[in-house]
Formats: structure tokens, sequence, C-alpha cells
């Protein structure tokens, strides 16, 4: 199976990083097969030790984020319509993360009430245990409660690329003051599923009947960063969020999204402009600016992130 048509998504072409898939150099997968990333038994433990419940509060409308629970963010949010798609190339970075902890960017599309929101979620992260750069995707339709899981660890997604191991490392990643990297993702409806593209390889699809509210459309998106706190060690953790340096410091040393698009029903994908909402939960810890400059091919963006524990941030 496979898409009816690809988007035409407004994004010039930056310093994309190659999808390593080392794999390949012995052989690939033959005609109506796909690759299976084999993963370690403790690999996710940090992931599963994750409390869902912020998640669920995160696409309440009233942008109800719960740092209580441990989660902080810094993203900026779409909200009020009905949205078929999303897009935005991602900043690469490899983030520092404590113990039992782990570093996010990504995009979300959600739909529905917050206690059975469902979700579509795609991007990269770093968590402690691996401490590399991965691309990962995941989706729930009961609020993270019983459904949903990462990557292939669940039937669901349908893989229809052979020559990509979902999961797999990316590189290379970007370094400060240095040469930058960065990621495309578009998501998008399209034969009545949500399709996934990552640069210019189309990997498969969430199909619609594993859901219940975006089994239609999405009614918020939200594009930036996430971390787990765990909250030990008397203070605040020291896992960074996106480069670990604040937006203040610009191009080159904080970590960006730029080109951020949002698809309506007729299939075209759209600036948004200034429906944007910014939101960091701590912004002494991470922070989020949007930038009102368009030009040189950065539609609108933002930088967001920062270092976690500092003297700004001891709690």
């Amino acid at each position: 199976m496979e898409p009816s048509s690809i988007p035409n998504v407004t994004s010039r072409a930056f310093n994309n990083v190659e999808l390593s898939q080392g794999w390949l150099e012995n052989g690939e997968c033959p005609e109506g097969t796909i690759p299976i990333r084999q993963t370690r038994e403790d690999e996710y433990d940090v992931h599963r030790a994750i409390p869902p419940v912020a998640h669920r509060k995160k696409f309440n409308i009233s942008l109800d984020y719960d740092y209580n629970r441990g989660h902080e963010y810094a993203v900026v949010d779409l909200r009020g319509g009905n949205y078929y798609g999303a897009h935005a190339s991602i900043n690469v970075w490899n983030p520092a993360t404590y113990t039992g902890e782990i570093s996010i960017a990504q995009i979300w599309l959600a739909s529905g009430p917050k206690n059975l929101i469902n979700t579509i979620e795609a991007g990269w992260l770093v968590n402690s245990r691996d401490k590399q750069t991965r691309f990962f995707i995941y989706w729930t339709r009961d609020g993270y409660q019983r459904t949903g899981c990462y990557n292939l660890d669940c039937p669901g997604f349908v893989q229809v690329n052979r020559r990509f191991a979902i999961g797999s490392p990316i590189k290379p990643v970007s370094s400060y003051n240095s040469k930058q990297y960065e990621i495309g993702i578009t998501i998008y409806k399209n034969k009545g599923h949500w399709w996934l593209q990552v640069q210019d390889q189309v990997l498969g699809y969430w199909p619609h009947l594993i859901y219940t509210y975006l089994a239609s459309s999405a009614t918020g998106i939200s594009w930036g960063g996430e971390i787990y706190n765990k909250g030990e060690g008397g203070h605040h953790t020291s896992t960074q969020m996106g480069s670990g340096h604040f937006p203040s410091e610009g191009y080159g040393r904080a970590s960006y999204f730029r080109n951020i698009q949002y698809m309506d029903y007729t299939g075209k994908f759209n600036d948004p402009d200034q429906g944007l909402v910014a939101y960091a939960t701590k912004p002494s810890c991470y922070s989020i600016s949007v930038s009102n400059n368009k030009n040189g091919g950065y539609g609108t963006n933002f930088y967001f992130g920062g270092p976690g524990y500092s003297p700004i941030c001891p709690s």
C-alpha cells in the first residue's frame, strides 16, 4: 500500500541527516518484508517508567501542562481547528540525560478528551541507558492507558519501507558553534490513514481503524521539546532539552524547529502564522522563543531548550 500522493511541503533542504542504517551493509530486506530493529530488554525501561498522566493533561484545551508529574515542556501549540497533517524540520542534537530520564523533540497530533486522548507522535529522543539520538514514533488512543507503544513494539503502525528500521540512530547530530543538522518529518492524512514521511522516504501509516477521535482529523498539534524529571538528587534534573542551551543563544547554539506547517482539509500545507501559542513549563530551566523572521527558508520557526539544573534553575 502506498499513499495516492506525496504532499507538497514548502521546506528548503538544509543539512539533512542521514538515517543511519548500518545493517544494510549486510544486505537488505526482500520485497514484501520490512526490517524490525532488535532492542535490548532494558532499553525501554526508562520509557515505561514515565507516568502517562502528564501526556493526557498536556492536551487539555486549557493547556494544562502537568509539571508536578515530572514532565516538562517547551512547545508551541495550534488549537481550535481540524487538522489533517503537520510538518517541521527539526534540529538534531544529542542532549545529556540523567539516569532514568529522557529528552525528546517531536511533533504531536492529538484529538479527543484528555482521558481518552488519541495521539500520533514522531521525532527524536535520547534516553539515559542508550545515550544515542534515535528516531522514534509513538501512538495511543486511550490517553496512554492500555493502547499504543513506541516504534513497532506493538501492532498499530504499518511500515511499508523495507530500507529503514524505525528506532535507528540519527547521524550526524549538530554540535555547538559548528555545523547544524536536521530531520524533516511530515505526517498527513491520505486514503483515510495517517502517513509518515521522513526526509523524502515514506515509512508507513497509522490506520484510521486504530483510532477513535483521530479517525477523522486532529484538533490540536504541538511542536517542541519534552523531558522527564525523576525529581531525585535534591535539585532539578541536569537532563538537557534540545541542545542544552537557551533559545537566546540563537543559531548554531540553540536547538530549533523551522517551517512549521499544518495541512488543511484540501490537502494543502499552510503556515500557522499568528495561530501558535508558546508555552514553557519552567522557563528558568527550559524555554522557548518563536521567531517572526521567515527569511532564508525558515518559515515559522522557534528556538527551544535549556540545560536543566543551573544557578537559575535550582529546583
